[in-house]
């Protein structure tokens, strides 16, 4: 394949994905960390392209990268809610939020916050649907545990 015909390909590829990529890691790792490991991911991505392009799930893929880009980097931090923030949004969110695992803040932010199926969560994560929804079960139980939620349930 020519070089350019790979950039095109590339340049598609971000197109189509970025914005998803960049959501998820920013969940896991917070604004400033979620930016990083996602410009880290997709430099990766354009430097073995060759490889990234023929793995069978290739955002899956960088979204390890990004991960793994961030192994040395403090937990992540959270935009504090403003004062006058409509429509009311729970001060300590942020806060309980940053004290979910990975995995749950992943689950709960993208399902919740970004609407995103839980299928499309399974395939970027690589792991299984019900996988995230034992994630997403515990991470809503923390937040409701953490804020002093009582459920009717």
């Amino acid at each position: 394949m020519s070089h350019r015909s790979n950039q095109d390909e590339f340049e598609a590829f971000v197109e189509r994905v970025e914005s998803k990529l960049r959501i998820a890691l920013t969940a896991v790792f917070g604004q400033e960390g979620g930016r990083d490991a996602a410009a880290a991911s997709l430099a990766y991505g354009w430097e073995h392209w060759d490889e990234v392009s023929t793995t069978d799930n290739p955002v899956g893929y960088l979204y390890r990268v990004g991960r793994s880009s961030q192994r040395r980097r403090k937990e992540p931090t959270w935009v504090a809610v403003p004062e006058d923030h409509t429509p009311h949004v729970e001060p300590g969110l942020p806060v309980a939020i940053g004290q979910l695992s990975q995995k749950q803040r992943l689950a709960v932010i993208l399902v919740h916050a970004y609407d995103w199926e839980r299928a499309e969560v399974a395939e970027l994560a690589q792991i299984s649907v019900s996988s995230v929804d034992t994630h997403l079960s515990r991470g809503l139980s923390k937040l409701r545990d953490s804020l002093g939620v009582e459920t009717n349930a």
